[in-house]
């Protein structure tokens, strides 16, 4: 058009800002922002507008608000692009002025639009008694029966911590869409109501509505969370039957979620099928092979990321730098580690800090990590120092451990685990007095530690074990392959590592490791599935080194197939061996 000499005017420029605004391209708008002023449509309402909307896509408020304070005449869309550019850009609380503002405008008054876009700012600002006060005028303005309203009313209380509020607003509407029944049971998320999310789900489908990419995105996240692979398997059928296997976002949830369920071979499958690959996808198929302790294929499917032309994003780099310390690749993973700076212009976070401690600290270069934290540019913050804490406890540097546990102390006093790795220490090394005093100080300051808990699911139904459980109604047989297995693994040459044990008395030290959780719901599998099934096991905490070591000989005496999901990450034994490969 600008060759041909034809002049644009304001309806032209109103068309193209939206395009440069969907581009994110700022140098674009920039250079359309001087073809206006230099065609006087600057001042124009329209245009200022989607300039405004324009900067606030590309991530430039400041120019958006200079833009905006230089309009001779605003109308509500002018506002709004304000506040929806504000909230958009994580400035929750410049959005919540501007909203502010609009209410004291006598020309207009605010929509649907302005009412979604404060109470999403709200909501992402915990701003619970402003967001009530939101409500108030939402009601006052009658646009209470309008579902986009309801929808950000129904999201602000489930964000703010007031679910029944949010359930309330839900039951009392009729016409519910997708979105309605997205923010339900993303709000379940939230509040980690996780079987609730896929009961919203559910219940969506039986009422007719059709899933979109967010509804399959959060019951995938919930069952997850769950573990639940039976239900995550069902889901998978639903996304193949309404057509989104092809949708970049649903696709790479469905890795997680099998992943997280324990089986990496589905995950594998689904990443496989998926043709235009982004960083999306490379990543969640490299976080589940990390997870799995699969550390070589980390760095094979990384390296193919590389040579496909795809940037690694953050969570890349810390799954990376997490499979070169399980695997002790030390020069490797500083390789990585340097390269985020040099090649790819990205600053590391504390994420990325504490793999790099916890890489050298494997390697029993405790004095190194030491000096590598303390020239670190940004201020370490608990999962450095708890790296390092880690260190010590593998390598018993009792005096070292003593220094960054206390430092730990002070930086997150209700955090029960550095106490007990620090009362362990101290009890391995024979000073059970100062053991004992930890104890007392975790007593002080009303710290518990959080009972071990295991589940198993068979037959659709889920068991929980606790350690010394015997609220089962199969409690005499668990108890019995228990004592079977025993002798089993001692004739392998198992010696029980009893520095795992809480009992201070010796003598009982061996008999309370053999009621760990874990190995109760082992027992339990071995009694219950079919040989050919495999044994999945989650348990809340950090599985301990002896049930580790239990569980190998198991798979071999037996010949199964055991996987067992700490709060770390995956262990999968398979003849006498874990992919951990020891090393975690």
């Amino acid at each position: 058009m600008r060759g041909t000499g034809l002049t644009p005017n304001h309806f032209t420029f109103s068309a193209i800002l939206p395009a440069c605004a969907n581009t994110m391209v700022l140098v674009h708008g920039e250079q359309l922002h001087s073809l206006i002023r230099k065609h006087g449509f600057e001042s124009d309402i329209f245009v200022a507008s989607a300039m405004i909307d324009m900067y606030a896509k590309c991530s430039d408020m400041g120019s958006a608000k200079r833009v905006f304070d230089e309009m001779p005449e605003r109308n509500l869309v002018s506002w709004n692009s304000m506040i929806v550019g504000f909230s958009q850009n994580k400035f929750y609380d410049h959005a919540v002025w501007v909203f502010r503002e609009v209410l004291l405008e006598k020309s207009f008054s605010p929509d649907q639009v302005t009412f979604s876009s404060a109470l999403s700012a709200c909501a992402n600002m915990g701003g619970l008694d402003f967001g009530r006060q939101v409500h108030g005028v939402v009601v006052k303005h009658g646009l209470i029966p309008l579902a986009y309203v309801k929808n950000s009313l129904v999201d602000m209380y489930s964000k703010c911590g007031c679910f029944e509020d949010a359930v309330n607003l839900f039951r009392a509407t009729t016409d519910r869409d997708a979105v309605t029944w997205n923010v339900m049971a993303m709000g379940s998320v939230q509040n980690d109501n996780f079987e609730e999310a896929c009961n919203y789900f559910w219940v969506m489908r039986k009422e007719g509505i059709l899933p979109d990419e967010a509804s399959f995105s959060t019951v995938l996240h919930a069952s997850a969370s769950l573990a639940a692979l039976d239900q995550g398997t069902l889901i998978h059928d639903q996304i193949i039957k309404t057509g989104f296997m092809r949708n970049i976002c649903v696709a790479s949830s469905l890795i997680t979620m099998y992943a997280k369920c324990g089986s990496l071979a589905e995950a594998h499958r689904v990443f496989k099928e998926i043709e235009d690959r982004n960083v999306v996808c490379w990543t969640s198929m490299i976080a589940a092979c990390q997870q799995h302790g699969c550390a070589d294929q980390v760095i094979e499917l990384f390296e193919e990321m590389l040579a496909d032309g795809i940037k690694p994003d953050y969570i890349t780099f810390v799954c990376v730098l997490s499979a070169c310390s399980h695997t002790g690749s030390v020069e490797e993973g500083f390789g990585y580690f340097n390269s985020m700076t040099k090649v790819y212009k990205m600053n590391p976070g504390s994420e990325h800090y504490a793999c790099m401690v916890d890489m050298l600290g494997r390697s029993g270069r405790l004095d190194v990590a030491k000096r590598f934290i303390e020239s670190m540019p940004i201020e370490p913050d608990p999962s450095v120092w708890g790296a390092l804490l880690g260190a010590c406890r593998n390598y018993g540097n009792l005096e070292m451990g003593r220094e960054v546990a206390e430092r730990l102390f002070k930086m997150e006093p209700e955090n029960p685990g550095n106490y007990v790795l620090l009362s362990n220490m101290y009890t391995h090394n024979g000073r059970l007095e100062e053991a004992n005093e930890v104890r007392r100080l975790m007593r002080v300051n009303g710290v518990r530690k959080e009972p071990g808990c295991s589940w198993i699911d068979v037959k659709n139904t889920t068991y929980m074990f606790t350690v010394h459980d015997k609220s089962h109604s199969q409690t005499e047989e668990i108890y019995d392959m228990l004592g079977k297995l025993l002798e089993l693994v001692k004739k392998k040459g198992y010696t029980a590592e009893t520095q795992f044990a809480v009992n201070d008395v010796e003598e009982y030290k061996e008999q309370s490791l053999w009621y760990h959780s874990e190995k109760l719901a082992l027992a339990f599998g071995l009694l219950t599935l079919p040989v050919e099934c495999p044994i999945r096991i989650k348990k809340n905490l950090r599985t301990c080194g002896d049930c580790h070591t239990v569980m190998k000989f198991a798979s071999e005496i037996f010949e199964r197939e055991i996987v067992v999901r700490d709060i770390k990450r995956f262990h999968r034994f398979k003849g006498g061996l874990c992919s951990c490969r020891d090393y975690w």
